[in-house]
């Protein structure tokens, strides 16, 4: 672990709570597999696209009958546009996240002789993709240690632990995290923290009197039982 205690008091935690933290979740969630279905990894690049203002849940209803229709990269290098967006309708912002798809397959095959490339810069080059897709890529595809996916329940999850300041900005938090979660460990933190915000500490009702995180949570140490926010 390469958390210094100078990091870990940045964000009020120290690095045997960090640890603490990390192995509670990989006790509660031993398989921390991304909740995206794929085969391919270029599927996994699509389906993140997908799953932007969209439950993962929705883009696997959506992927299969996508795939099956085109079922190469070839063939979604090729597709036209429209037809992609009658498939990825009911993810919202169709026209983009089709439009990305179609161009992303092309510069796939014109660009990195038709693999997903492995590098932060590269992957940036891509239509649609951000950090966030970007980092899932590199962790999941490439297993590069200490990447950080700055998805909507890390950054309220780990703010109410205290792991980092409450920002809800994902690159801040992208950071922060960075310098406190041990490297190997990272990716499968956020993949961890997913399941967490769907099962325990959920949005709208969490169940803070049922988490075992209960120890280490700045939140719960201040407000008990009170509702988060």
């Amino acid at each position: 672990m390469t958390l210094s205690k100078g990091d870990a008091a940045a964000v009020g935690k120290t690095p045997e709570q960090v640890r603490a933290i990390v192995e509670e979740l990989k006790a509660l969630y031993p398989d921390s597999l991304c909740s995206l279905q794929y085969e391919k990894d270029y599927e996994l690049l699509f389906a993140v696209r997908l799953a932007a203002q969209c439950t993962d849940e929705r883009v696997n209803q959506v992927t299969p009958a996508l795939y099956a229709r085109f079922p190469t990269l070839e063939a979604l290098a090729g597709a036209d546009v429209a037809e992609v967006e009658r498939y990825v309708h009911s993810t919202g912002f169709f026209r983009a996240k089709a439009r990305d798809i179609v161009l992303s397959a092309q510069m796939l095959l014109r660009d990195y002789g038709g693999r997903v490339p492995g590098t932060m810069e590269e992957l940036l080059k891509l239509p649609g993709v951000g950090r966030k897709t970007a980092n899932l890529i590199l962790g999941d595809v490439y297993h590069v240690p200490g990447v950080v996916v700055a998805d909507t329940h890390c950054i309220r999850i780990t703010g109410l632990l205290g792991l980092t300041d409450g920002s809800k900005d994902p690159g801040k938090v992208e950071q922060q995290l960075r310098r406190v979660l041990p490297p190997e460990e990272s990716n499968n933190f956020c993949h961890r923290m997913v399941l967490h915000g769907r099962a325990v500490c959920i949005a709208r009702r969490p169940q803070c009197q049922s988490c075992t995180l209960r120890p280490w949570c700045d939140y719960f140490m201040k407000n008990g039982e009170e509702e988060t926010p």
